[in-house]
């Protein structure tokens, strides 16, 4: 299995997402903002789209960082993603 990484760099993660043909989503809450998720197209009723800007947004407001893996274990590209508390690096 590849090396996961963590980042909180925009471009680096609009750039991660985009090779992989995934979109950013949000699963709406009763709150303002909602829980973030990367759409790769499968069906999941609860994904509204959102634009880069929103997603950055929400994402810079709960301090979170972009915990992903670039390569499969088999060595294509992984889509492995999770969204993490900011530790203060990135």
């Amino acid at each position: 299995m590849s090396e996961a990484k963590t980042t909180t760099n925009h471009d680096e993660i609009r750039k991660w997402v985009e090779e992989r043909d995934g979109h950013p989503a949000v699963v709406r809450t009763k709150g303002e903002g909602g829980i973030l998720r990367i759409d790769f197209g499968e069906p999941d009723e609860a994904l509204e789209p959102i634009e880069w800007d929103e997603f950055f947004r929400i994402f810079d407001e709960n301090d979170l960082a972009f915990l992903h893996q670039d390569k499969a274990g088999s060595g294509g590209k992984s889509r492995f993603n999770k969204f993490v508390e900011r530790s203060g690096n990135g």
